[in-house]
C-alpha cells in the first residue's frame, strides 16, 4: 500500500477511535448521522459519495476529499465520472478549488496504482 494512503487511513482510524472513546453523545450522533447519510436510499451510496466529494471540494477540505475519493473508488466511480464531479466542484467553488483538484487527482492516481499492486 502506498505510504500516503496508509498514513491517511491510519491517522483517520486512530483519531476517530480516540474521539469516539470520549463517550461524548453529540459527537457519536454526528458520526452516526454521517455514516447513515451515505447509505443507499432514494439516491445510491455511489451518487451520494460523488456529491460528498463535490461538496468537500467546494468547502476545500482535503481530508474529506481524500475520504470521498476512497469511497468513490470503492463504489466503482470511473475516472471519467470523477472528472465530471471535479468540473461541477470547480464551477460551483471557483478557481480557488483548483489546488484541491490537483491534490485530488494525485490521490486518485495513488488509489489506482495501489489497486494494481
Amino acid at each position: 500500500m502506498d505510504d500516503k494512503i496508509k498514513e491517511f487511513r491510519d491517522y483517520r482510524n486512530r483519531m476517530n477511535e480516540r474521539i469516539l472513546a470520549s463517550g461524548n453523545k453529540v459527537i457519536k450522533r454526528i458520526y452516526n448521522t454521517d455514516m447513515n447519510t451515505y447509505m443507499d436510499g432514494a439516491l445510491s451510496a455511489r451518487v451520494k459519495e460523488m456529491l460528498g466529494l463535490a461538496t468537500s471540494m467546494v468547502l476545500r477540505c482535503d481530508d474529506c476529499i481524500k475520504y470521498h475519493l476512497e469511497k468513490c473508488y470503492e463504489q466503482g466511480v470511473t475516472t471519467e465520472e470523477l472528472f465530471e464531479v471535479f468540473a461541477v466542484a470547480d464551477v460551483v467553488g471557483g478557481t480557488i478549488v483548483i489546488p484541491h483538484l490537483r491534490r485530488a487527482v494525485e490521490y486518485w492516481e495513488l488509489l489506482q496504482q495501489d489497486a494494481e499492486k
